[in-house]
């Protein structure tokens, strides 16, 4: 709908302008073209810096709706915890059953209704596969069943939603422009990335999340979009809401070099729990398909059981940010809290393995607190010299387990030190996080994203012989007009579109050559002209072609001795039909990705 609106925009634009007008409104762009140096690839930013503000706005529209559905389906104001911990039992029990009842039902009648031939709604496949887009009807299924289980106390975070539905408005965002694969998925992984930093107000993390572990490249091509998303996502929120770290943490010290022992045993203990919880998440994803019930009723038992588990314990629901913060503020006894994780475990289980829709970030990073502030209970009382405070352990732990976690150890750091703000805390984490993700992938090469991350390994290499040619990665529509166009719809174009170049072709589509914006500008002066001087007038050599069966090297080689953004693709016969344009952003986008690395496809063909 957005790409035909632009399109039907444009041909009212034709019908309207007279030929001085647009003359006119030609040479203005070319006065600011030259004053201010305009570069095309500077575009990319500024749409990159639109999606991180739309996903900054997305995520706390987000938020303000699960409030109010939380306190519509209680009947209490406040948030997860307080209202379940204020609920009577049989609402405790009662209300995750109904919320997965009714998440799942939507689910269901989002399959049935929307045809099957939608593309996948997993935003990390979709940034490096397909089209790079999201199906509309579909994410917003996904999105308002998210509603319903996070809000009804489902153990799931929300970060996974808000991603989501940061991603879907960069996807159209996409569709209204004339860009290739390439650009569109680079313009979806900055909505991923919004999202995520969005949510934790981690600019800095969100970008990595999505280069480290997504797009699997921190070369600055795809880096720089992302982090302007992530940065602007971030400032748009903490404009809307303030911008507070997202825990509020006693001051971290690091007196003596010796506490860095402590730090180094606490991540090769998150490495060796975190396959474990990995493990567990996906046994019990196996055991409710095995019940083979209908969706609805899956997810309506996973409710059940958090439901269960919160009579006893409130706290298991929600995403364990509101019990994390009481844990880094020490104002747990061990014991209790030792209880509190076996649960907290349960009830994450319960919610993923029933195919709620919903995150495991914020769970994972309750997990990894309360192991640090247990084993900081468990030194102290082993009465060990140079301790640092169990909150300090349970603060470091949550990054050494997040890393262990998703094998992203550079983005569990930084997300840490975002979302506390205190340096002291770089050193123990840069320890603990490396060792415990190496200790992770030894025993486990999988991830919690391994489920995406294994589709996207068995067709990337695929994608990858794709690309290697030209014709994998070109633009199939380039601009281009016939050798009779007149000279004003040859301004009308310039004027609608940035490029240097426009393509002409004979009636055969065969390629001649190009008229530029630098011909076009000595006929601006003279407006009698506009229907006298045709594209054959203005015709040149333009830029060096590129076969469409040359490998990404050859093309690479010809970008060596041309300076423009684009180089037409035409294909190997006598007399060369235009097939296309290869874009230099696409061509280095395309170089960036890289194929999975051998050691890790090897570990996940043993595991």
């Amino acid at each position: 709908m957005p790409r035909r609106l632009l399109t039907t925009l444009r041909a009212w634009l034709f019908r309207w302008w007279s030929s001085p007008r647009i003359l006119k409104l030609l040479a203005l762009r070319l006065r600011l073209a030259g004053t201010y140096r305009i570069v095309e690839r500077y575009q990319v930013l500024f749409w990159a810096g639109l999606v991180g503000v739309l996903g900054g706005v997305s995520s706390f529209m987000f938020r303000r709706v699960l409030d109010f559905m939380a306190n519509l389906l209680s009947g209490r104001p406040g948030h997860i915890v307080e209202i379940f911990t204020a609920l009577p039992f049989w609402q405790r029990l009662l209300l995750p059953l109904l919320g997965g009842i009714i998440a799942g039902g939507i689910l269901t009648f989002g399959r049935k209704v929307i045809p099957s031939r939608e593309s996948t709604t997993d935003y990390l496949e979709a940034v490096v596969l397909g089209d790079g887009r999201l199906p509309f009807r579909l994410s917003i299924v996904k999105v308002f069943s998210a509603m319903f289980s996070i809000a009804s106390g489902g153990s799931i975070g929300r970060e996974g939603p808000m991603a989501q539905l940061s991603a879907l408005l960069a996807s159209l965002v996409g569709q209204t422009r004339r860009w290739s694969v390439a650009q569109t998925r680079l313009v979806l992984a900055c909505g991923v990335s919004a999202g995520v930093a969005s949510a934790y107000n981690a600019p800095i993390a969100g970008a990595l999340f999505v280069a480290e572990i997504v797009i699997g490249s921190i070369a600055i091509e795809t880096l720089g979009p992302l982090i302007f998303a992530s940065v602007l996502a971030s400032q748009t929120v903490r404009f809307l809401d303030g911008g507070a770290p997202l825990y509020d943490i006693p001051p971290f010290h690091l007196d003596s070099g010796l506490e860095l022992v402590y730090y180094l045993i606490l991540g090769l203990l998150a490495g060796l729990a975190a396959p474990w919880f990995l493990r567990a998440l996906r046994g019990s994803e196996k055991l409710f398909l095995r019940t083979r019930l209908p969706l609805f009723l899956r997810l309506g038992l996973g409710g059940l059981v958090v439901g269960t588990l919160a009579i006893a314990y409130p706290q298991v629901t929600g995403n364990g940010y509101s019990v994390v913060t009481d844990i880094l503020q020490e104002q747990w006894l061990w014991s209790s809290l030792a209880l509190l994780l076996i649960f907290k475990v349960m009830a994450t289980c319960a919610s993923f393995g029933s195919g709620a829709v919903g995150g495991v970030f914020t769970p994972t990073l309750f997990v990894g607190a309360s192991i640090g502030y247990l084993f900081g209970h468990a030194c102290h009382a082993l009465g060990l010299a140079y301790l640092p405070s169990p909150g300090a352990f349970a603060l470091t732990g949550m990054g050494m387990m997040l890393a262990a976690t998703t094998h992203a150890p550079l983005m569990a750091i930084i997300m840490i030190f975002e979302m506390t703000l205190d340096y002291q805390l770089i050193l123990p984490l840069m320890l603990g996080c490396v060792l415990a993700h190496l200790t992770a992938s030894s025993i486990d090469g999988r991830s919690i994203y391994s489920a995406s991350m294994a589709r996207k390994r068995k067709t990337i290499s695929a994608r990858q012989l794709a690309v290697l040619r030209v014709d994998g990665l070109m633009n199939h529509e380039p601009l281009k007009i016939s050798q009779a166009t007149p000279f004003g719809e040859i301004a009308k174009l310039f004027l609608l579109n940035s490029y240097r170049y426009i393509y002409v072709v004979d009636d055969e589509g065969v390629y001649l050559g190009t008229v530029s914006l630098q011909t076009v500008k000595e006929y601006l002066g003279s407006t009698g002209l506009t229907h006298l001087v045709i594209s054959e007038d203005l015709l040149e050599a333009g830029p060096p072609v590129v076969p469409a069966s040359a490998s990404l090297g050859e093309a690479l080689e010809k970008f060596r001795h041309y300076s423009g953004e684009r180089l037409p693709v035409v294909d190997n016969a006598p007399t060369p039909r235009l097939l296309g344009s290869l874009a230099k952003t696409d061509l280095l986008l395309a170089l960036a990705e890289r194929l999975p690395d051998p050691l890790a496809a090897r570990k996940q063909k043993t595991s």
